[in-house]
């Protein structure tokens, strides 16, 4: 059964900096298309970053979070700079079959990880 682990969120100031984590526990990993969607409370899951054969972010996050992998490690990363107070929310990483083409909705990932916390404090 294939797995995801989030971790590296935390409450952090405004204009501070987190690192997400997510651990897969699958084989092939550079094969599979990872995405990072986040919700906050009362909100729908929104996209956030996708990377398959290319990268594509949401324009809220664009020229401040990066998305990036290690196959060797099974890991997916988001870096995420100049945090912001509506950055707050759960943090998801998804997995989806394939790396081709830009995926930014939810329904099209396969699995998900439990989620992490992320706070930002004006």
């Amino acid at each position: 059964q294939v797995q995801l682990k989030e971790s590296g969120g935390g409450l952090v100031q405004a204009g501070g900096s987190l690192r997400l984590s997510c651990v897969a526990s699958i084989r092939a990993f550079g094969n599979y298309g990872m995405g990072w969607f986040r919700q906050a409370p009362g909100k729908e899951r929104e996209f956030v970053a996708t990377m398959g054969v290319s990268t594509y972010y949401a324009d809220s996050v664009k020229g401040r979070f990066t998305i990036s992998r290690d196959n060797a490690k099974n890991t997916v990363y988001l870096q995420m700079n100049n945090l912001k107070p509506e950055d707050t929310a759960v943090y998801y990483c998804a997995l989806r079959g394939g790396i081709a083409g830009v995926i930014t909705k939810p329904y099209e990932y396969d699995v998900w990880g439990q989620g992490t916390h992320v706070t930002v404090s004006s």
